[in-house]
């Protein structure tokens, strides 16, 4: 059905139109489109807006707070098996707190968001106890802001905090963590290409990683949100965050 003049676009037609730049940001730099997962932040949406996403084709959704997600995932569950759709793989991306470990150990395919030594540490306990293992991602702040979680960022050239490479060399010897990449925002810049260079020294950080560390994958880049997604893709990224392009304008 044709869109009316002046009507909102239906998220299947935001879909598109991201997965369109995607292509075409893969396409400048020859990567291949298969290389980069769409990541639907579905943080304040409803179940009826996500299985909306996720007829459109979206598979990966994001939550960012794990005490408000269960209701909302059994309703998606529910709502997608009534119209005969798969079930999605559910991403925990906001910080984690302690005492909330138990919350995201099991119904998250990845948490994009381990940012300590004493969480992996606590989600491998919990793993062990229910015989299944946590894949994560290593999140860095690198704009060194306070008020966000995350290790240390590394050097322009991409040489790693000292710190951060002591907790990981503990944190790959535990049997039921995986640890498969790295995770950051970039900071609030003027524009997109402003966050290059965060996102390429996030890039060299996962090379350094992969000579010092062999033991971990660090497989994925998860970089990149609505305004700058195009950027991180160019740069590397394998898994972009994407809500207000998808859903329309934010929620509080």
């Amino acid at each position: 059905m044709e869109r009316l003049s002046g009507e909102a676009p239906s998220i299947e037609a935001r879909v598109e139109q991201v997965r369109k730049r995607i292509a075409e940001a893969c396409a400048r730099v020859g990567r291949s489109t298969d290389e980069v997962t769409l990541v639907a932040v579905s943080k304040t949406r409803t179940a009826k807006e996500i299985v909306s996403a996720l007829q459109a084709g979206i598979r990966c959704f994001a939550e960012n707070r794990p005490e408000d997600a269960p209701d909302k995932m059994a309703a998606v569950a529910a709502l997608a098996g009534e119209r005969g759709l798969p079930q999605p793989c559910w991403h925990m991306i906001g910080h984690v707190q302690s005492r909330k470990a138990k919350l995201v150990v099991g119904p998250y395919e990845l948490i994009h968001s381990l940012d300590s030594l004493h969480l992996a540490q606590r989600l491998d306990r919990l793993a062990a106890e229910q015989g299944t293992a946590v894949h994560a991602l290593i999140e860095i702040n690198m704009s060194g802001e306070a008020d966000r979680s995350g290790f240390p960022a590394p050097r322009p050239d991409g040489v790693p905090d000292s710190g951060l490479v002591a907790d990981l060399e503990q944190m790959v010897g535990l049997a039921s963590i995986k640890l498969l990449g790295l995770m950051a925002m970039a900071p609030m810049v003027a524009s997109a290409e402003d966050a290059r260079p965060y996102f390429r020294r996030l890039r060299l950080l996962q090379e350094r990683l992969c000579q010092q560390l062999p033991q971990a994958e660090w497989q994925h880049l998860s970089m990149g949100m609505t305004d700058d997604y195009e950027i991180a893709i160019e740069e590397g990224a394998s898994l972009v965050r994407i809500g207000r392009a998808i859903f329309g304008e934010r929620r509080s």
